[in-house]
């Protein structure tokens, strides 16, 4: 019998919400966080708006917070989201065997810490040339070790094993879009392949910062609304000219059933498939057929033992891009043939933006609500409907909806592709 994974725990921090029951308040309301970039200066830049977490304090999480006020945006958001997670399941004080207790988080490259690195340059330039050798010289009393540190991508990951005592495994999935959700399928396979007990699984980012923002920019695949941020991340929408960059942070607590049963806890539902794919095709597009989109889907459902049919609500990866949203369409209508015109499908990037490496574990949290409460909710700012994206994407209002079988997509920059399929928990 293979072992079942399930979730004892959750936690999220969102632009729309500082927890995972406020963040689903508003989007079950279709409340949406995007707005002018306050982080950092972004006046001339092409996009100026963002989904930002604002007012933010670790403080409000771990009461030694003071410790990491040196530490990044997506290591804080990380600690935050664990927290809350690990006090959902009630593990707090729970004896176990930290050496079955892991990490598997997605997490991209780290924040530059930018102010500090452009005095050095400036200060390292001679005659409209950085002078690496002073550049050198500086460095090491210009630069702050730990805001340095921070940057390398297994940061968060180091972090949550050394505050929770997690000794198992800890890895870190960069897969861009896609990180967190397949850091969530490799998490329930080490506790199937019996390498752990309990893991902490999810993902973290935060790239609204310059060097992130530029990087999006010069791709061409953002949203330029900035006169009507409010309305600018619209998925599947005839008029959607790129998608909105969000931050944020989101963890589950995957845990092996009977491990779970044996101390009473709780438990939110079942990871019962995932599986992961590439495109091997271009960095920035999807393939035109959704080949790796497809894949993904079916591996899923067939890891789940599941059939389309079984589908009651597909939360789509729905960037707000042209091309992602119409190939993840099509993708749907080849796995699920006329199944597709059924059942329920949206984006909640609509809402939230897109949270990049965090993506996948707040929509899987989302996901799990959604069993939860019977609500799906919903694809705002849907207001033109494209010839090409001819499904239904639940515009602009929630819908109620018993369902006990849902599928959530996530799609990243590379054509790396995973799909999970969560069930409600049956005993």
């Amino acid at each position: 019998m293979r072992r079942r994974v399930v979730v004892t725990g959750m936690g999220m921090i969102t632009p729309v919400g500082r927890d995972a029951e406020s963040s689903w308040r508003a989007m079950c309301e279709g409340r949406g966080g995007v707005g002018p970039i306050s982080l950092f200066d972004a006046a001339t830049f092409a996009t100026r708006i963002a989904a930002e977490v604002s007012g933010f304090h670790l403080a409000d999480y771990r009461p030694d917070a003071v410790r990491w006020r040196d530490h990044s945006r997506t290591s804080q958001f990380a600690l935050a989201a664990a927290t809350m997670a690990v006090r959902h399941a009630g593990l707090d004080d729970v004896p176990r065997d930290r050496a079955r207790f892991g990490i598997y988080l997605g997490s991209g490259e780290g924040q530059q810490d930018f102010n500090r690195f452009v005095h050095l340059v400036h200060r390292a330039t001679r005659d409209g040339r950085v002078d690496t050798a002073r550049f050198t010289r500086l460095g090491p009393g210009t630069l702050h070790p730990t805001r340095e540190a921070e940057q390398e991508p297994g940061r968060p990951a180091g972090h949550l094993a050394a505050v929770f005592g997690a000794r198992g495994p800890n890895v870190t999935c960069q897969t861009a879009c896609a990180a967190s959700a397949q850091a969530i399928g490799e998490a329930v396979e080490m506790i199937r392949g019996g390498n752990a007990d309990v893991m902490l699984a999810g993902g973290t980012d935060s790239m609204i910062h310059p060097f992130g923002l530029t990087g999006f920019i010069l791709l061409t695949a953002m949203s330029t609304r900035n006169d009507d941020p409010a309305r600018a991340s619209r998925p599947f929408d005839r008029d959607r000219d790129g998608f909105v960059l969000g931050e944020g942070g989101g963890v589950l607590v995957l845990e092996e059933l009977e491990h779970a049963r044996a101390r009473g806890a709780a438990i939110h539902g079942e990871i019962a498939g995932h599986c992961s794919t590439a495109d091997a095709f271009r960095l920035t597009d999807s393939h035109d057929e959704g080949r790796g989109a497809v894949a993904a889907m079916r591996g899923a459902l067939a890891d789940a033992d599941a059939s389309p049919s079984d589908v009651g609500y597909i939360n789509a990866h729905g960037t707000s891009t042209p091309s992602n949203d119409s190939i993840e369409t099509l993708a749907i209508k080849r796995v699920f043939g006329d199944a597709a015109f059924r059942v329920p499908i949206s984006s909640t990037k609509s809402m939230t933006g897109h949270l990049v490496s965090a993506g996948g574990a707040v929509e899987a949290i989302t996901c799990l609500l959604a069993i939860r409460d019977g609500v799906l909710p919903p694809t705002i700012n849907l207001e033109n409907r494209d010839p090409a994206c001819d499904l239904d994407y639940v515009p602009n209002e929630a819908r109620e909806r018993t369902v006990d079988v849902v599928l959530s997509n996530s799609f990243g920059f590379g054509g790396q592709n995973t799909a999970l399929v969560l069930r409600r928990f049956a005993g």
